[in-house]
C-alpha cells in the first residue's frame, strides 16, 4: 500500500495507507460513532463536504449491496478508517469496501490512529481537513487543509437535490419496522410532498410503509406550487450543511406553516427552526452515530437515536434543562415546545407548534440499520394528518 496523509487545517498530520480511489480529497473532517451502517453513512447526502472518520476500529466487514444505498451514490467527500476488511461474511454482500471505494472514485485512508484522531476533534471541534495519496510532505498536506473549504453558510442542498419532481412507491418490504393495529388495517392514502434536501431513501420507504403516496420536490420548489399539488403533508428532508445557507427554503417552509401539517427530520427540522423565527448554531463536533440518548420531555422515555448534523436549533439552556417540563418558547408562528433534548448535551432534538399541525426532530426516526426506537414518528405524522383531514 502506499503512503497516505490526513492532515487537518490546525497543523495535525496522521499518517496512514492509501485507501480506495487514489488522488487528494477536501472536507470538513467529523467522525461516526456507529459500528455497523457504514455503506448508509456513505451514500447519506447529508455527509456532502464532509470527511467520515469511523470509530469503529474493523469496516467493510460485512461487504457491500446495493439493496443498502440510502442515495443514487456516495456522497462523502472521504472516508478515514482504523483497518478495511479484506473479507466480506455476508451472503448479501456484492463488494468490498475497496472495490466499492475505487469505482465510486472516494478517496480514503485507512491504518492511523482512529481513536487518537478522535480524541483531537472532540478536544479541538471538527475543522477542514485532507486526505492525500502519495509524497506529499506534511506541510504540504497542512497547507492544503486551511484552505479547504468549510459548511457554514454554504448551500449543500443544492449539489445532492433532484433535479426534477418524481414519484415514490416502494415501501420497505419484508424488513418494515411493525406498525399499530390501526395504521395497518387503514385504508386511506395520504398525500405527502417531501422536499429533497438531500433525502434518504429509506425516509421515504417509511413514509410508504405508513399509507403515504409521496412526491419528492426539488429543494428550490415555492410554496406555490407545493401548494398546486394539493398535499395532506409537507415533509422536510434532511440533507447537508449550514441552514442558513437554503434562504429559499427556510422563505417556502415560512409560507407554509398554518397550510398543511408538516414533519421536518435533521436539516429540515433546522430550516423549520429558523422558519418560525428561531436560530441555528455550529456544534463543536456535531453528532453523527447510531448511539445518541434522545429524552422524549412529555413522556420521559429516553431513545436512543441515530444522528447525523453539525447544526442545531438554538434556545436558552433552561429551556432545554431535562429537570423540567417540555418547555414552550414564543415565535412568529405563536408557541411552540421542545420536545426532545440530547442528554449528551442538551441540544435541542425535537420540536412542536402548539397551536399549528407541525412537528419536527433533529435525529433520524428512518435509520437503517438502526436502532428503531423512534420508528413511531412517521405513524405520528399520519395521525396528525388524520387529525386535520379526519381519518
Amino acid at each position: 500500500m502506499s503512503r497516505a496523509l490526513l492532515a487537518l487545517a490546525d497543523g495535525a498530520v496522521f499518517e496512514g495507507q492509501a485507501l480506495g480511489y487514489e488522488g487528494d480529497t477536501a472536507g470538513e473532517v467529523v467522525f461516526n460513532t456507529a459500528m455497523t451502517g457504514y455503506q448508509e453513512v456513505l451514500t447519506d447526502p447529508s455527509y456532502k463536504g464532509q470527511i467520515i472518520t469511523m470509530t469503529s476500529p474493523h469496516i467493510g466487514n460485512y461487504g457491500l449491496t446495493p439493496d443498502d444505498v440510502e442515495s443514487r451514490r456516495i456522497w462523502a467527500e472521504g472516508f478515514v478508517i482504523k483497518e478495511g476488511s479484506v473479507l466480506s461474511s455476508n451472503w448479501r454482500s456484492r463488494q468490498q469496501l475497496h472495490e466499492y471505494l475505487q469505482a465510486a472514485k472516494v478517496v480514503a485512508i485507512e491504518g492511523l490512529d482512529t481513536r487518537a484522531l478522535t480524541r483531537h476533534l472532540r478536544q479541538h471541534g471538527s475543522q477542514p481537513g485532507v486526505i492525500t495519496h502519495g509524497a506529499a510532505s506534511e506541510a504540504g498536506a497542512v497547507e492544503k487543509a486551511k484552505h479547504a473549504p468549510g459548511i457554514v453558510g454554504v448551500d449543500l442542498a443544492a449539489a445532492v437535490t433532484c433535479a426534477r419532481a418524481y414519484q415514490w412507491a416502494h415501501g420497505s418490504g419484508e424488513w418494515a419496522p411493525s406498525l399499530d393495529d390501526r395504521r395497518a388495517r387503514s385504508s386511506r392514502r395520504w398525500k405527502v410532498v417531501a422536499y429533497d434536501f438531500g433525502v434518504k431513501q429509506n425516509i421515504l420507504r417509511r413514509l410508504v410503509d405508513v399509507g403515504c403516496d409521496v412526491t419528492v420536490v426539488p429543494a428550490s420548489t415555492t410554496a406555490e406550487d407545493v401548494e398546486a399539488l394539493k398535499p395532506d403533508g409537507i415533509f422536510l428532508s434532511n440533507g447537508p450543511g449550514d441552514p442558513e445557507g437554503v434562504p429559499y427554503a427556510i422563505e417556502a417552509v415560512r409560507s407554509l406553516i398554518g397550510r398543511r401539517p408538516i414533519f421536518g427530520i435533521c436539516l429540515g427540522h433546522q430550516i423549520l427552526g429558523l422558519a418560525m423565527g428561531l436560530k441555528t448554531y455550529k456544534l463543536k463536533f456535531g453528532h453523527h452515530g447510531a448511539n445518541h440518548p434522545v429524552m422524549d420531555l412529555r413522556t420521559r422515555k429516553v431513545e436512543i437515536s441515530s444522528q447525523n448534523h453539525n447544526f442545531a436549533v438554538q434556545v436558552s439552556a433552561r429551556q432545554t434543562a431535562v429537570s423540567e417540563p417540555p418547555p414552550v418558547v414564543e415565535t412568529v408562528f405563536g408557541r411552540v415546545a421542545v420536545t426532545h433534548v440530547s442528554l449528551n448535551d442538551q441540544s435541542v432534538e425535537g420540536l412542536a407548534c402548539v397551536e399549528q399541525p407541525v412537528f419536527s426532530v433533529q435525529y433520524h426516526p428512518e435509520a437503517s440499520p438502526g436502532p428503531h426506537d423512534s420508528a413511531y414518528l412517521f405513524e405520528d405524522f399520519v395521525g396528525v394528518m388524520e387529525k386535520s383531514y379526519g381519518s
